[in-house]
This record gives structure tokens, sequence and C-alpha cells, in this order.
């Protein structure tokens, strides 16, 4: 009885997630009103899932579990927030136009290869959504031709995906397989960097021949006035000063990973404190420049942190708080034993093409809630294969329509593509990639 509630609850809110443009429901409201509903249902069906629980034990067990609960997402919490602030503060003082004013070439062939690369090697840093976000920022200002210009952004979305996929960074879900302890950054890394490059390699290898002569740059265009005031600010910066604030960004997020394996402490701390270093740096820095820059240009810490995207911070958080009443009351446990006979490659595989039509992070939380960590398994233990290929599929497998990940959901705002358009003209791409990536990952577990 209970656990058709637990289920049905979750389906619903599932399917207002995935309708949230027509029902125009944003999918954080969703994800909130789910995780509190099913938290406050698991809290009555407690004794219905474990009968040796006393009436007056119930309470005590659920807060109990639910302050833990708290305590592991806001793990990624922090280290989300702390990442998306730093990148806002790089992007605001103009780190990566830095990044833009050195892609000099306009062969469209060679335009290509240096675009894809510099996404890859973005996103396995920043989160892929600010890596689709700046890139394609870069392409209006060296593209004319629209049709040209789209085809160019969902390579980078295929780029962008590849690249998150091999970093503990460079995704959430690499993020929360990481903090969780199922895999390493010292394994993870070499096991997916080149499943990951042959994600995007194939389909440069594809496109390329079919590339002639030079890109077209686009005309002058109208901006708006906070567009008008970075750019007011980033021409009062050198280049000088943009670079210190790309490395110290850069620095950062590539320092966090460091951080944890040396001290075994969450990696949030390392995020956090690098955000205070950054902070002090840009209130000194305006301190010194303020005869030059006027206050209403400035863009501290304290400013930018009011533009971080809270709304999907919020939706993580009910998606992860959701998920973990599936595992507490065994759903998830009596799913994995019903799915024992596809074996663990086989779902791993359909987990990544699933993550093409719905959001990827329900569906690492509901893996890592189905399959516990068990050091006497070789494909379950830390960096076992399964977490191996969960990392790659999640992360990849939602370059194959333009709504199974952020980046592509971002293309379709930014540059108003429809879903038609992207199936037609990236997709085929994408799914050669998935494949032969997923192909090389398989070879080398087999091989080593």
């Amino acid at each position: 009885m209970f656990e058709v509630l637990f289920i049905s609850l979750f389906i619903l809110g599932y399917l207002m997630i995935a309708l949230e443009h027509p029902l125009k429901i944003n999918k954080a409201a969703t994800a909130l009103v789910m995780g509190t509903g099913l938290w406050v249902l698991y809290r009555y069906a407690l004794t219905a899932f474990e009968p040796a629980v006393s009436s007056d034990g119930v309470v005590p067990l659920v807060e109990s579990r639910l302050m833990e609960t708290v305590g592991e997402i806001g793990e990624t919490i922090l280290l989300l927030l702390g990442a998306m602030t730093i990148v806002q503060v790089v992007d605001f003082h103009g780190g990566f136009s830095y990044v833009a004013d050195i892609v000099t070439t306009r062969k469209k062939r060679t335009l290509l290869w240096v675009v894809a690369s510099i996404a890859f090697v973005f996103s396995s840093v920043l989160d892929n959504m600010t890596t689709t976000i700046v890139m394609i920022m870069i392409l209006r200002r060296i593209i004319g031709d629209r049709d040209l210009r789209l085809f160019y952004a969902g390579i980078v979305v295929i780029s962008a995906n590849a690249g998150g996929a091999f970093s503990p960074i460079g995704d959430v879900t690499t993020i929360m397989l990481w903090v969780n302890g199922n895999v390493t950054a010292g394994h993870l890394i070499p096991s997916l960097l080149l499943p990951s490059i042959f994600t995007i390699l194939i389909p440069l290898i594809v496109v390329t021949p079919f590339l002639h002569g030079e890109v077209c740059p686009p005309d002058d265009t109208e901006v708006s006035a906070e567009e008008a005031a970075l750019a007011e600010l980033q021409h009062r910066m050198t280049s000088h000063e943009k670079l210190i604030i790309l490395a110290l960004g850069v620095g950062i997020l590539l320092f966090t990973p460091v951080f944890k394996a040396v001290t075994h402490l969450p990696p949030f701390l390392a995020m956090l404190g690098g955000l205070g270093v950054l902070w002090m740096y840009t209130d000194i820095f305006y301190r010194r420049r303020r005869k030059y820059i006027k206050e209403g240009l400035m863009r501290q810490v304290s400013l930018v942190v009011q533009t971080v995207d809270i709304a999907t911070l919020l939706f993580f958080f009910g998606i992860l708080m959701s998920v973990k009443t599936l595992e507490l009351t065994g759903i998830l446990g009596s799913l994995a034993t019903e799915m024992e006979i596809l074996g663990l490659e086989t779902q791993s595989f359909l987990i990544g093409a699933a993550s093409s039509i719905v959001d990827n992070v329900p569906l690492v939380a509901a893996s890592m809630g189905m399959y516990k960590i068990d050091p006497m398994s070789a494909q379950l233990c830390v960096d076992g294969e399964f977490w191996n290929l969960i990392a790659y599929c999640a992360g990849t497998g939602g370059s194959l329509l333009i709504i199974g990940s952020a980046a592509g959901v971002i293309m379709m705002g930014l540059e108003k593509v429809s879903f038609a358009w992207y199936l037609r003209r990236i997709s085929p791409l994408a799914v050669l990639g998935y494949i032969a990536g997923f192909g090389i990952l398989l070879l080398q577990s087999h091989l080593f």
C-alpha cells in the first residue's frame, strides 16, 4: 500500500518536472514539494517498512535520518554554490573574454576543433551550463551566419557534456559520485578521459570534411544595459587583471580535488574557502581601482552571488531528498534486484540513453540508492566498473537530445533552437560519439 503511494507520488512529481515548460511550473518548486511530501509520508509509513520500530521511536529515528540526509546533500549543494559563484565572478570580470580574444582563426574546420577543444577543457573544470554559455557568447562574436553558429553550438553541447564526464568537478553527477565516495579523482580521470575524448572526437571526424572556407563575422547588435555595464567594466580592466581573476578562479576549482585527496575533508570546504580568497582579492582590487571604476560598474562578490541560479540548487536538493526516501524504504533495493537480469553494463547504457529524456541527477541518485559500495565486488567497489560506467553514461547520454542536459537546454534558450532541429542535425553525431565512448570504456575495463 505505502510502496504504491511512494512510487505514485514520485512518478507524479517526475512527470511535472518533465513537463515544466508546458505546465509553466518551475521544476525546483515541484522537486521541493515532492521531497517534502515523501518525507512526511515516510514519517507515517516507517513502521510499515520497519515493524521493529516502536511508535515512540518513529519521530526520533526519522529526525536522525533526515538530518543525516541533509548533511550528505548539503555537501554537494555547498560545493555547487561555491563553484557557480566563482564562475560568475570570473565571467563578470572578463576572464572568459580573455579566452575569446585568443581565438583568432576564422577557418571553419580549424575553428570547429578549437571551439570543441576549449569547451571540452572548460567543462572539466566549470559546470556544463556555464561552459555552454561562455562558448555561445564566443561564437556570437565570431560567426555571423546563424545556421552555422547553431551547428557549432550543438557541437559545443556534445563537447561540454563529454568534458564534464571524466572530471570529479565537471558535472553534478560526477560530483555526486565523488562526494559520496563511489569514485576517486585519481581513478576517475584516467579511466574516463579517453572514452570522453572519443565521444567528441568521432563527431568532429565525421563533420570536418563537410566544412570549407572561412566564417563571416557578425554585424554589430544592440546590447542590454547590464551587458553594456559589464563591457565597460571589462574595458577598464587590463588584460593582466582579467588573467589574474581567471587564474585564481580556475586554480581554486582545480585545487578542490587535491584538497580532498590530501586532507580527506569534504571538498566544499576548499571551494568555499577559495571563494573567500577570491572575494578578498576582488574587494582589494576595487578599493585600489575606485578612481578608475565607478561604483555602478563594480561587481563585488556580494553582488555576484545574487545572480547565482539558486533555483537549480533547490531543484537538486528536492530531487536528492526525494530519492533518499525511496532508498530508505527499500524500494530502490527491490528495483535493483528486478534489474539484475539485465547486467550492470546494459543498465548503465540504458541509464545514459534515459538521461537524454529525463534529468540525469535523479537517475544517478537512484543508481547510488539501488547499489551500495561493496568492497567485495569488482563492479561495485570504490572506483568499480559500474560507477565509471554510470559517470560516463549519465554525463554524456544527455547530449542525445537537446532536452537531456543543462548544456542543451541553455543552447535552446539562448539560440531559440527547436527540438526537431537538434534531433536532425546534432543527435546522430551525439549517438555515434556516445556509442564510441562506451565501447572504449568497456574495452579499457576488459583489457586493464
